[in-house]
């Protein structure tokens, strides 16, 4: 938990998948009544991958959805308005919009880089995120493969978040310094913005 102390970290995703590519609601429940109270308490919210049901049953935040989860409407009918529901559109726009229009809170896009956590991912290019910028006030995630060393293009076209996974865990310099990192590059571009 010292890792979320070292900067601003707006969600810890919980994504623990079994052999075949499924939720592994066990390994999920297991962590999450570990992490749950320490994250809530640190301020960051608590999301679950995929699995709406799931989040609702663990008191979590919110969910992520990929494109084969359960809608973002009816994932926001169940978990209720004040939770999280965000939603994977890849390098569409077109879905990006339908997720927005369903009521999500945030669109993710990417895989910018090639990532370890996904087998098989959509390239995408940071152009999406400055267009999508341009389009629209629904705020936008930038996912796979980003480190401290490719992160600054993704936040200079207009990610308003980075959903980092080994950047941050196996960042040579430990997780705390890569989240002091991420966080003062989005305040060095910030600064620069003004």
């Amino acid at each position: 938990m010292s890792a979320l102390a070292a900067g601003d970290v707006a969600c810890l995703q919980l994504r623990l998948k079994d052999e075949v590519g499924e939720i592994d609601q066990a390994a999920t429940r297991k962590l999450a009544e570990t992490v749950l109270r320490p994250v809530q308490e640190a301020g960051v919210a608590l999301v679950i991958n995929d699995s709406p049901a799931l989040a609702l049953e663990l008191g979590a935040d919110g969910v992520h959805l990929g494109p084969t989860d359960m809608s973002v409407s009816e994932a926001r009918k169940l978990l209720g308005p004040d939770a999280i529901v965000g939603a994977s559109a890849k390098d569409s726009y077109h879905a990006a919009m339908e997720a927005g229009e369903a009521g999500a809170d945030y669109v993710a896009f990417g895989a910018f880089y090639p990532t370890k956590t996904k087998a098989e991912t959509t390239p995408a290019s940071p152009d999406l995120l400055s267009n999508w910028q341009a389009m629209t006030e629904l705020p936008c995630v930038a996912i796979g493969g980003i480190t401290l060393e490719n992160a600054r293009p993704l936040i200079a076209a207009g990610a308003d978040f980075l959903a980092v996974s080994s950047g941050i865990w196996d960042a040579d310099c430990g997780p705390a310094a890569a989240i002091a990192g991420f966080n003062a590059l989005f305040d060095e571009l910030a600064r620069a913005g003004d």
